[in-house]
């Protein structure tokens, strides 16, 4: 393999042409309306690869711009007009022919998605890319991102929202989430070895009023972003403060405000600029209530009191569901600087909090606990980033240092509500430090040459404490991951990028080298009974990537895609050390379970049995992927068909641990084992389901359908279709029409999607998807937090606490309960055996006038209820949404 990776890249170099002077490094133009006049003032931004400023104009009473470019190679051209949407175009510079470029100021409906990341060098329309990318642009974002950042997924091919509580999300990638698809803001890595399997605590920390677009790369893209992402990348982009403003300077800002009736949210941001010559300045701030949501039908359809008491959840509860409201905040402050003709400068450091979050799914959302709050989640991302071009033999090189601060704490109380048991805290902070470096270079008009590297140390801070809530006493117990624990992870890249066909044959082709270490030191953990907490361990790995892709253009009207590629992911923190509540339940990890003779089980939940292999560290994980793709694009048309298979080997997946006899009493990380079953599945109090162990467990294959169409059969009418096939099956379709002066927009929009029946025994058991549910569950909740929330009444014998209490909404005691929603004879099952089918619609519209905006969404007309799959919260029912804007 490693041979014929060399020989491509020699192929590679021979393709080589011959470089083309230029004589003239002026970017020259026109804007107009789409009546054909000319628009006078229209801000024109020229940005290169990374969003790298490069100039800026204003045009003069002739409609005409004129910006220094410099270097050939290719630029992103972005047009903005007051009192029409904006304009992103991608061009390569010099123009053919020597001509002028011709800009017409946009609505909705005229679009041309433009990525500034899929590719390290290169800006690119996305039907001239090798790899599938999702381009969300400002006006989405202002549209679907009401309340978190990862809404911005909903109506996304390939993709999937992953609403886990309120406050936490996540993005699915062709079916992969968690720490199997990483994230970016601007070019800098966001996602830590701290960051959970499921879902990312600090994923909505990103304020979605302070971006200006969205890129999602499908696929494992193996050089500059990491090979560990077999699912995909998340590139979140700040808007660039502007610069090159010529005799003066400029200032300018936003305002906006927002609501919406579902959450009964309200929030608002502004932002500011300042923009000379060499000097460009942005800042801003965001804040929102998101008060308690009303789901569709005013129901949770996996509320406690309807997975343990089997009644819905509006007998006792409110239609606005309780602890799902929190605060949200945040700021940003960049600086763009020209410190000469050759070299730029941008700083941006970027904070953001979330107050009284909770995890709503495992109170009354799923487990009926009383206490489970996220507290002090807080961000703190800085970078500084130097360019500089003709850097000797290289045509441009990329200096990058970040540090990256991200923390939280965690406080639960479990036993399904029980007021005595221990409240928790377990308060973490990871803090990295970054450096990347790039370096390019033109070999000629058709091939690019990029090599390149980053180093990511990471340490976590994770003490963590047990309050006796009789008592008062509290005492120290072993955290989630050990305090202390180190990862550093980092690799080295080349990528050579040549056209075989001028304008018609593109090949791009990358290998990286990746490593990791992982360490935690029992020197590290405090001494409990006279031990430590935890043992020593630490892990090294090593591996390689690819990919290699090919654009084709067939005809005038249509190109192929191929790709091939090869991912490599290095065990995280948080596969290797993660003890205690979890979204899934309890976990141990491989060292805590040393000596007790432990294996993995045949499936996550209180059935598995022994499959003889021990519990043993995790390997790391690798895939490798074919995709094609077929693509059609026409006036009035558009048409992009993907089809791929991923195949995972050495998946790390969760089983239940099993043990030999006798293990209650005996100790996890220091929390005590409850119960065993006959087979050796262990339990503990802090969750209803059976104790859960990381293992490489076995080989995955994803194999995918992803489809978008849309039509415009005239200027003022567009539909189109978004269609995503895995596992489950999703679809969009929207019809919209635009006013022929673009100044006004309405359309609607079907959101429909099919059973999902194709549940792991982990789904089955999970409180988020099946809801599984025991007699001694039942009973946990029955006797603890509905008794404590004063749904329980006293018997016969007028007292409470004995087994003749009675639910009072039904008259039934716990017996009578548990053979209701069990079955008579039945020890457990789960509440709900696939994620159900649903059909929705909705309508938006725009209106603008002058420089004010005002954006309105009626959401789920039909008040459906609903959920995707790992959602800890159904999702809004029937709601109104309006967001105002201002430019000035």
């Amino acid at each position: 393999m490693r041979q014929r990776c060399g020989h491509v890249f020699l192929l590679l170099f021979i393709a080589a042409g011959t470089v083309t002077a230029q004589s003239d490094s002026v970017l020259r133009g026109i804007v107009r309306d789409p009546s054909g006049a000319v628009v006078r003032g229209a801000e024109i931004q020229v940005l290169a690869p990374q969003q790298r400023f490069v100039g800026a104009a204003r045009t003069d009473e002739q409609g005409r711009f004129a910006i220094p470019v410099g270097q050939p190679g290719s630029y992103m051209v972005e047009l903005r007009a007051a009192g029409f949407g904006d304009v992103r175009t991608a061009i390569k510079f010099p123009l053919p022919d020597g001509r002028s470029l011709e800009l017409t100021t946009g609505s909705p409906s005229i679009h041309e998605e433009v990525s500034v990341t899929a590719s390290v060098d290169q800006i690119e329309p996305t039907t001239r890319l090798t790899q599938p990318v999702n381009v969300i642009d400002e006006r989405d974002l202002q549209m679907r991102a009401k309340s978190v950042v990862a809404q911005v997924a909903n109506e996304e091919v390939g993709l999937h929202l992953q609403r886990t509580s309120p406050v936490m999300a996540g993005v699915f990638v062709r079916g992969l989430t968690g720490n199997k698809v990483n994230v970016f803001v601007d070019g800098v890595r966001y996602s830590t070895g701290a960051q959970r399997g499921g879902v990312s605590t600090f994923l909505d920390l990103i304020d979605p009023a302070l971006l200006e677009s969205v890129e999602v790369l499908r696929g494992p893209n193996s050089a500059q972003y990491g090979s560990d992402a077999l699912g995909g990348s998340l590139q979140f982009l700040s808007r660039v403060p502007s610069i090159g403003i010529e005799n003066g300077h400029k200032f300018g800002g936003l305002l906006s405000a927002a609501g919406d009736t579902g959450d009964r949210s309200a929030g608002g941001h502004f932002t500011g600029s300042y923009a000379s010559s060499r000097v460009g300045v942005l800042f801003g701030g965001a804040a929102r209530r998101i008060g308690d949501l009303r789901t569709g039908g005013g129901i949770d359809s996996h509320a406690a009191v309807t997975r343990f008491l089997g009644v819905p959840s509006n007998v006792l509860m409110p239609a606005h569901l309780p602890d799902t409201g929190f605060t949200q905040y945040g700021g940003q402050a960049s600086v763009n600087w020209l410190p000469g003709k050759d070299a730029h400068v941008i700083a941006s450091y970027r904070h953001g909090r979330q107050d009284d979050g909770k995890r709503y799914d495992q109170l009354l959302g799923g487990d009926g606990n009383l206490i489970a709050d996220l507290r002090d989640l807080t961000l703190d991302l800085f970078y500084a980033r130097y360019e500089r071009v003709s850097a000797g033999w290289f045509d441009h090189v990329t200096l990058t240092g970040s540090i990256n601060s991200q923390r939280e704490e965690r406080v639960n109380q479990g036993g399904n509500g029980n007021p005595r048991a221990s409240i928790n805290h377990e308060p973490e902070r990871t803090t990295v430090f970054g450096v990347q470096a790039a370096v390019r270079k033109q070999l000629s008009p058709r091939q690019s040459l990029v090599l390149g590297g980053d180093f990511y140390p990471e340490h976590i801070a994770a003490p963590s404490i047990g309050v006796n809530p009789t008592t008062g006493l509290s005492t120290v117990r072993r955290g989630r991951v050990p305090d202390g624990a180190t990862y550093r992870a980092g690799g080295v890249f080349a990528q050579d990028s040549v056209e075989l066909v001028p304008s018609k044959v593109q090949l791009v082709a990358n290998l990286r080298m990746n490593g990791a270490s992982y360490r935690a030191r029992a020197s590290a953990s405090p001494i409990v009974n006279g031990q430590p907490l935890w043992p020593d361990d630490e892990l090294t790995a090593i591996g390689w990537a690819f990919r290699a892709g090919l654009n084709a253009v067939v005809s005038n009207d249509w190109n192929v895609t191929a790709n091939v590629s090869r991912g490599f992911r290095a065990p995280h923190i948080t596969d290797l050390g993660t003890l205690g509540l979890t979204g899934s339940g309890f976990e141990v990890a491989a060292p805590d379970v040393a000596g007790l003779g432990g294996t993995v089980g045949s499936t996550a939940d209180g059935t598995a049995v022994s499959l003889g292999q021990p519990v043993e560290q995790v390997r790391p994980e690798t895939s490798l992927t074919y995709e094609g793709g077929l693509h059609f694009r026409r006036a009035a048309w558009r048409s992009n068909l993907s089809i791929f298979v991923n195949e995972i080997h050495d998946n790390i997946a969760k089983q239940s641990l099993i043990l030999p006899p006798g293990a209650v009493g005996k100790s996890l990380g220091g929390t005590p084992i409850t119960a065993q079953s006959p087979n050796g599945v262990v339990f503990v109090t802090a969750a209803t389901n059976a104790v859960l162990v990381r293992a490489n467990f076995d080989n995955a294959r994803i194999t995918g359908v992803e489809h978008t169409f849309e039509w415009r059969p005239s200027p003022r009418w567009s539909t189109g279709t978004t269609v995503t096939y895995l596992y489950a099956k999703e679809g969009y379709v929207r019809a919209n029409y635009f006013a022929p002066s673009g100044r006004w927009w309405s359309g609607t929009y079907v959101h429909v999607a099919a059973a999902q029946g194709r549940l792991s025994t982990l789904d089955l058991d999970d409180r988020r998807t099946g809801a599984g549910r025991s007699r001694t569950s039942i009973r946990n909740f029955f006797l603890n937090g509905a008794t404590t929330r004063g749904w329980i009444g006293p018997g016969a014998d007028n007292a409470i606490g004995t087994e003749d209490d009675v639910l009072i909404a039904t008259g039934e005691t716990v017996a009578q309960i548990q053979d209701r929603v069990l079955g008579v004879g039945v020890t457990s099952a789960p509440m709900l055996v696939e994620v159900r089918s649903f059909a929705t619609i909705g309508w938006r519209g725009g209106l603008r006038f002058g420089r004010h905006e005002l954006i309105l969404d009626a959401e789920n007309l039909t008040d459906e209820n609903y959920r995707g799959p790992s959602w800890g919260i159904d999702a809004p029912g029937r709601s109104l949404f309006l967001r105002y804007i201002t430019r000035f």
